[in-house]
């Protein structure tokens, strides 16, 4: 915990006592989400949906700079459809609910609470498109999903959640994969940019890729507690859908040819990330972009004439450049100060008597609470500098915690050491073969490989499960 930063909320469980403990009590002390009466369903609540909101209005942005345009689809996907592919339907088929009662009829065909919409754009698709002219169709729904969980965690596994889905077809291969690269990045730079988390990406192995897709690429974070938690992924389908739904255009050359398509999301569970990665024993750390409050003004002595004036005013003078909030109820000062680092708003703004005399203010951070007078003259640059500041520290600090819990393994010996004392990121040679993967899984009770990375380390000429020849080298880890 960073200095200045004692343990205030009593209510919240250490997070080196019991980890799954302390992030619930954060996201219940915090009223990020209640539950739902259907069970793994979520509730978001206003201040949890607001961090989403302004997850989702940044990334938004970013699509939209790289030509994606907004549609939306419908919920329900008919079974016909759904079965037309088959990888796909096996991938999701114990996660479908299906509604099978309209009114008071029984339905001819069972309906699909859509998982995911791929079906339901390929059945569009194979209208709107018919020339080389119409491509790309490059889309993206924001929406929720539903994939009936057996074991849910809030924000990280629920029934239902938020996502956004793209969905795009190409003219060509080069053109696909030039979009999926280009989508995995965009993800990589939001996280980086927005949520200071920094990712392992590259290719997922073939058993961990999505249902259908040719190649899925992803972005892996690392929590506290040395979790993975794949963050977001980049699907290429080649024309396996296209083939399916018999989507087809006439070509340049005047030949019927099949589009290239590609799909990528992320979901709420980037609040968990966000959560995990950032948090501690006092509760929310956010970063100061996706912040619902950046600035949180406390009136020092209010009771005291000119203080609440005071600090109206700064509201006041404050509001078109940061999202801030006056606090002038009732409470205690104490009590605020532990309100606020509870929810994570990167600066406190304290105001009283004295610092009106002085013509200044003193503001605290959430990240370091170290407390810095700020002249009144100069605040709103000041606060902006002050801002990007934690921004960077919350960054460089997930960066440490990254790199403190990656390892490398020669050996199965040195693999099931680190995994079963260390936890964390695993760099280790990998031969290709699924049944390695599947062994190291077993052994490790529960270690799976998360990704191929762009640019592979050579640890050693050889597997570090079987010994055979290595292909790739992986990262693995253990994953929410």
């Amino acid at each position: 915990m960073a200095k200045g930063n004692q343990k205030k909320v009593e209510d919240i469980t250490a997070m080196d006592v019991d980890f799954s403990k302390w992030y619930t009590d954060v996201v219940k002390k915090a009223a990020l989400m209640d539950y739902g009466s259907v069970k793994g369903s979520m509730i978001l609540q206003p201040y949890g949906f607001a961090i989403w909101e302004n997850m989702r209005n940044d990334l938004d942005k970013r699509f939209k700079k790289t030509g994606v345009e907004n549609v939306y689809m419908p919920m329900l996907i008919p079974e016909s459809l759904l079965q037309k592919e088959k990888d796909h339907v096996a991938g999701f088929a114990p996660e479908v609910a299906w509604v099978t009662v309209g009114g008071n009829e029984t339905l001819q065909e069972r309906l699909c609470i859509r998982p995911t919409s791929e079906t339901l754009f390929c059945e569009h698709f194979a209208k709107v498109i018919q020339s080389y002219r119409d491509l790309p169709k490059v889309y993206n729904q924001w929406c929720s999903v539903m994939r009936w969980e057996k074991t849910t965690r809030p924000f990280l596994r629920s029934s239902e959640f938020l996502w956004q889905e793209g969905h795009t077809m190409h003219e060509t291969k080069e053109e696909a994969m030039e979009r999926t690269i280009q989508m995995y990045q965009v993800y990589a730079d939001f996280f980086k940019e927005t949520l200071a988390i920094p990712v392992v990406g590259g290719q997922k192995t073939e058993s961990e890729k999505f249902a259908g897709a040719e190649a899925t690429y992803t972005i892996e974070a690392m929590m506290h507690n040395g979790y993975a938690l794949q963050s977001g992924t980049s699907h290429y389908f080649g024309d396996g859908f296209a083939k399916s739904f018999d989507i087809t255009f006439t070509g340049r050359d005047n030949k019927l040819q099949y589009p290239h398509q590609t799909s990528w999301g992320v979901s709420t569970r980037m609040i968990g990330a966000v959560i995990m990665v950032h948090g501690d024993d006092n509760g929310l750390v956010l970063p100061p972009r996706i912040a619902p409050t950046q600035v949180v003004i406390v009136p020092v002595a209010q009771h005291k004439p000119g203080v609440l004036d005071k600090c109206r005013e700064l509201l006041s003078s404050l509001t078109d450049n940061f999202r801030v909030k006056l606090d002038d109820s009732d409470n205690s000062p104490g009590w605020k100060y532990s309100q606020y680092e509870m929810l994570g708003v990167p600066i406190r703004l304290e105001m009283g008597p004295r610092d009106i005399e002085n013509g200044q203010c003193v503001l605290v951070r959430r990240d370091t609470g170290e407390k810095i007078p700020a002249s009144l003259d100069t605040l709103n640059e000041t606060i902006a500098a002050l801002l990007d500041t934690i921004h960077e520290n919350m960054y460089q600090n997930a960066c440490k915690n990254l790199e403190e819990k990656t390892f490398e393994a020669t050996t199965l010996e040195e693999f099931t050491e680190i995994a079963n004392n260390k936890g964390g990121f695993i760099k280790a040679m990998w031969c290709g073969d699924e049944a390695c993967e599947e062994k190291i899984k077993d052994i490790t009770n529960g270690v799976k490989s998360r990704c191929i990375p762009f640019e592979e380390d050579k640890l050693s000429d050889v597997c570090v499960c079987c010994g055979k020849p290595a292909k790739h080298m992986l990262y693995w880890g253990r994953q929410y």
